[in-house]
């Protein structure tokens, strides 16, 4: 994780799109106080969880599609979460490692209960395929052996998940320098945290060492706290809906600055108030913000990230 703080620290000492404004985060740190606004992990009660290894199994396949709605309008996080509940409810085998290898485009549809094609449509089935075919070489089938085999080390569990699946390995190259931004990866290891309420599975004695998770939505949301200020034409791209290619230097810069102004809140929190704060939990306090404020406006990018 500290190569995720480290490269995004250096873009964004040098963008020139996003700047990260320090009195936006103290204004920020000073409104919420001493602490976060407690936002539940399953505030919405669209999650599966069993308390076992099928919930396991459930999150790692959820995590493994959780990127790229608003190519439809009416698709959101929300659907892909409740939509995998209820199919496995109906189905507890539906996401068994031989049965993830062979799913189409029109049986994830039919999973999901959508009525058309995903966006990126193929790249979710080539994901799952490579989920089913890894988890069946490398874990006997279950995701919960990949859990146990990280030492309760939630770093070490983005370390595994990225080498063993290529489809997590969410990083770019910017002026010359790889950045790491492992959003699906960590997200993984936030969720099973969340769901598990830091026992069992979700035990990690280095939860901390998780960053926030660089999408769409929380980009938007600390812009709009005046945290991150956007340069004149990435801010006019923005509200003209232009889609901003994945891998150019404001697509990083937006994912990078909010990485590193969230470490920056959190480090302000800590020092302030005396009181460790999780990344994870501004993260899901900030997401939580945007997904409930229909009007926010966000970057558009085409990724298979986020």
């Amino acid at each position: 994780m500290e190569e995720v703080r480290q490269t995004t620290a250096w873009v964004a000492a040098h963008a020139s799109h996003v700047t990260v404004d320090p009195a936006g985060i103290e204004k920020v740190v000073e409104s919420i106080g001493s602490s976060i606004p407690k936002v539940e992990w399953d505030f919405e009660g669209i999650h599966f969880f069993d308390g076992g290894p099928l919930t396991v199994q459930y999150l790692l396949v959820l995590d493994a599609l959780n990127f790229c709605f608003w190519p439809d309008d009416d698709l959101d996080y929300d659907h892909l979460a409740r939509g995998l509940k209820e199919a496995l409810e109906k189905d507890k085998s539906a996401f068994d490692a031989d049965r993830l290898q062979k799913y189409t485009g029109p049986q994830l549809r039919n999973l999901l209960n959508w009525p058309r094609p995903l966006p990126l449509e193929d790249e979710r089935i080539r994901l799952l395929h490579e989920v089913g075919l890894e988890l069946e070489k490398s874990f006997d089938g279950n995701a919960s052996n990949l859990v146990e085999s990280c030492g309760k080390s939630a770093a070490e569990l983005v370390t595994l998940v990225t080498r063993h699946f290529p489809g997590f390995r969410d990083h770019s190259v910017y002026r010359g320098r790889q950045v790491f931004l492992y959003k699906r990866a960590q997200i993984f290891a936030a969720d099973l945290w969340g769901a598990f309420k830091g026992q069992g599975y979700g035990e990690f004695y280095d939860i901390s060492s998780i960053t926030m998770f660089a999408d769409y939505i929380v980009p938007s949301v600390l812009r709009q706290l005046g945290v991150l200020k956007y340069s004149s034409t990435l801010a006019s791209s923005i509200e003209a809906n232009s889609v901003i290619a994945s891998g150019t230097e404001e697509e990083v810069e937006l994912r990078a600055c909010s990485v590193y102004a969230v470490e920056k809140m959190r480090e302000l929190m800590n020092k302030k108030w005396g009181k460790q704060v999780l990344s994870a939990e501004l993260d899901l306090w900030l997401w939580s913000c945007g997904v409930q404020c229909p009007s926010l406006q966000h970057h558009r990018t085409l990724s298979i990230y986020y």
